[in-house]
């Protein structure tokens, strides 16, 4: 066990040694224990992670293929009814994320999130039974309020068990999910378009009732299997990865503490870069909740069948991957946050511009593939991942996040006016200005993060900083508290 301890420790100054030098961690190499646990971790936790984010994407976006499956016909709503229920859902979103911030300090994740997927299952297979805009509108609101506590779980876990470099990949794998969703929904959509009438059951209809009752399996699932601490049974572990295990956690300093620190919060709330964080996460989610439920509807204003405006969704959905696997890619590369976020915001900016400038026909399709928000928004918790330490500040940060999330996910739909249709020109403005203001504020808080960095190198020089404290994992230290902590721009 000495031995593997002391290569992880040679590694591990290999890394920090370089990050004090230029602000930017070098190369790391990882020992062949560590490969293999890192192997472990992965095939234990990822599928279900996988599989959870996949269905619950599904389960948000069921609105969006119900549109054309005989939804307005059957509970006789209106469009701007139809932008309601893609808004109200966000205010469940909303009203569960503070409670949700204490839960998740006090809670095992398995036992927490398990639970509350069985109960959204649930409530997705009741919306079947909707007849009026008042029972959808109910619904989509429980159903917000129970999928609140996904991100923030899964961000959660994810800067538990991966050390800071690694994350990326799993936050982008995490939207990947989403964009798997999109494009496999839309197939599996067309599937389900096909059911109507079986039992006398409309198609939208047979669409929450399916995703109702995988969602209620897969919770079953999560509550006994999932492996939600660094030193869980499930990975079992030998001595030697034990020991790993350790000096991973002090590559990401996450601390795990179910106190919940007051300290850590007024600290967040004094710290400019909380405040920028929010914005990129309202800007860019604007666009995001519009494009998310109104996609199959602005497909088929393009002249294409109900079905086929289904079927379209599978491209929409592989072109997200591509844009989250470029922004992931770039990100590791060039060990870039800030860079590669305004980089893929303007390319969001793009998108909605020709949403704009094409009138019609299947050219307009390159506008809506553009739009994706998903690669800015996983930069942007890349950046609160990597930024971020203390175990009850990075909660609160996340939390505020999802505040944010769900601000602008429910105004946006609410800018697709319906007596601007087809163009909805005055919405399609007001998404473009916010992306443009969230590219701004990436550039900012990556400024502030290089002077910091800065700041802290000088003082090291001077003598002024003392070496890093062995015991500093225990001590659950925030990033401004630890003068040592090196900032990722």
């Amino acid at each position: 066990m000495d031995s593997t301890k002391e290569k992880v420790e040679i590694y591990s100054t290999k890394e920090v040694s370089s990050s004090i030098e230029d602000g930017n961690p070098g190369r790391f190499v990882y020992s062949s224990e560590e490969k293999k646990l890192v192997k472990k971790i992965n095939w234990t936790v990822m599928p279900l992670v996988c599989g959870i984010l996949f269905v619950q994407f599904i389960d948000k976006s069921t609105l969006n293929y119900a549109a054309v499956m005989g939804l307005y016909e059957d509970t006789h709503i209106t469009q701007d009814q139809f932008s309601w229920l893609g808004a109200i859902f966000y205010i469940g979103y909303l009203a569960f994320q503070i409670p949700n911030q204490y839960f998740l300090q006090r809670l095992p994740i398995s036992k927490y999130l398990g639970s509350i997927i069985v109960v959204w299952g649930v409530c997705l297979g009741l919306m079947a039974l909707g007849k009026n805009f008042s029972d959808l509108a109910g619904l989509r609101f429980l159903l917000g309020f129970w999928e609140a506590s996904t991100y923030p779980c899964i961000f959660l876990l994810i800067s538990t068990l991966y050390r800071r470099h690694e994350q990326v990949i799993w936050f982008g794998t995490m939207f990947i999910n989403n964009a798997a969703a999109t494009a496999f929904g839309g197939l599996i959509g067309y599937g389900i378009r096909r059911m109507h009438g079986v039992k006398g059951i409309s198609s939208w209809q047979w669409c929450m009732i399916i995703w109702g009752c995988i969602t209620f399996l897969l919770g079953i699932a999560f509550f006994f299997f999932l492996a939600d601490n660094p030193k869980s049974r499930w990975f079992r572990l030998t001595p030697e990865e034990e020991a790993i295990v350790d000096e991973r956690l002090r590559d990401n300093t996450v601390v795990q503490n179910k106190t919940i620190n007051k300290a850590h919060i007024m600290e967040a709330l004094k710290d400019p870069k909380f405040y920028c964080y929010l914005g990129i996460s309202f800007f860019c989610n604007l666009q995001n909740g519009a494009v998310t439920i109104f996609s199959s509807q602005i497909i088929s204003q393009m002249g294409f069948s109900d079905l086929n405006s289904i079927l379209l969704n599978i491209p929409y959905g592989v072109f997200i991957a591509i844009l989250l696997t470029g922004a992931m890619v770039a990100s590791k590369r060039y060990d870039e946050i800030g860079y590669v976020g305004c980089i893929w915001g303007l390319i969001t900016f793009l998108g909605a511009l020709l949403l704009a400038v094409i009138p019609s026909g299947g050219a307009k399709l390159a506008g809506l593939y553009l739009s994706a928000s998903s690669p800015i928004y996983v930069m942007l918790q890349t950046s609160i991942s990597n930024n971020v330490s203390g175990y009850t500040k990075k909660i609160f940060y996340t939390g505020g996040n999802l505040v944010a999330y769900c601000l602008g996910n429910f105004v946006g739909p609410l800018m697709m006016v319906a007596k601007t249709s087809p163009r909805y020109i005055p919405g399609l403005i007001g998404y473009m200005v916010a992306d443009i203001l969230a590219v701004l504020l990436f550039l900012y808080v990556r400024w502030t993060l290089n002077r910091e960095n800065k700041r802290r190198e000088a003082l090291r020089e001077a003598g002024k900083i003392p070496l890093p404290d062995p015991s500093r994992l225990d001590q659950d230290l925030t990033d401004k508290e630890d003068l040592n902590f090196v900032y990722k721009p």
